[in-house]
């Protein structure tokens, strides 16, 4: 199987082209548990297929590193605009891709026949328990306690078309996240279980984010993630509406317009190399 390794901000995940190479529906959780392997396999935050499309351009199927299907990756679609423009899949310079019935439009930037920077709609953020989902009495959770080995933690939830839970801390530098992530990601409120953000406001138009993705642990950046922290900033009054997320692996531009209630990702799109392994 042929395949490119790509990342964003540091979110890395390996790339397969959909209309070449053809694994089974059922085949493909093992698959990717072992392609994702970052010791015995091609190493990655998970497994990104890249589909034709009657609806759109491009279909993103996306896989976690664990082998259950993700409806959006911020960091992962962006590649697959960079994928499908630079091995000339298409001239087009403005796209649209669907991932799990979603479609989102992206613009790319260009140089030397390359695409750098791909800005994507994102859609609108969704505050509502039922669709996040999270199991609560209200009807939106913002600034709600919750309660994760024994201390008290304050978050907001929102989905980006899929669950995320931000969480506001005073440094995120020195955080546990590898003892906290598994238990905010499995915690019972979540029954769809959640990414959670750890989030430092550093000024009005800057925030610092690790992140805690569910079915793969903590990543290097997460663009739905960084996303819905700055909806949650602007939600609990933190932010202005355009916001630099600094990440692990690199930095986002957010931008939330109020007006059209859509909230726009700015990054850049990598790729590593390319190769072919036998499945």
């Amino acid at each position: 199987m042929k395949f490119t390794k790509m990342h964003g901000c540091g979110n890395d995940y390996i790339y397969v082209d959909g209309s070449r190479e053809h694994i089974s529906t059922e085949d493909k959780p093992e698959v990717v548990r072992r392609l994702s392997d970052r010791h015995f396999g091609i190493g990655g935050d998970g497994v990104i297929f890249i589909n034709p499309s009657t609806e759109a351009d491009f279909e993103m199927e996306m896989y976690n590193a664990d082998g259950s299907r993700a409806e959006m990756c911020g960091n992962g679609i962006r590649c697959v605009a960079k994928y499908v423009y630079d091995k000339k899949l298409t001239e087009k310079k403005k796209i649209s891709i669907i991932s799990a019935g979603k479609i989102k439009h992206l613009c790319l930037a260009i140089q030397d026949k390359k695409v750098i920077l791909v800005k994507v709609n994102m859609g609108e953020p969704e505050f509502s328990s039922e669709k996040v989902p999270v199991l609560s009495s209200k009807e939106q959770v913002i600034d709600e306690p919750i309660t994760v080995r024994g201390k008290e933690y304050r978050m907001t939830c929102v989905s980006m078309g899929n669950p995320h839970a931000v969480v506001f801390v005073d440094d995120v530098e020195n955080l546990e996240i590898e003892k906290i992530g598994p238990y905010f990601e499995n915690h019972e409120w979540f029954p769809k279980r959640t990414n959670t953000e750890f989030v430092k406001v550093l000024d009005r138009n800057t925030v610092q984010m690790r992140v805690w993705e569910r079915g793969t642990g903590e990543t290097l950046a997460c663009g739905t993630g960084a996303c819905a922290t700055v909806a949650a900033c602007i939600q609990n009054g933190l932010t202005e509406e355009q916001v630099t997320v600094k990440l692990l692996g690199g930095d986002l531009e957010i931008f939330w317009n109020r007006n059209e209630n859509h909230i726009y990702m700015t990054g850049p799109a990598s790729h590593v190399f390319d190769g072919e392994i036998t499945i």
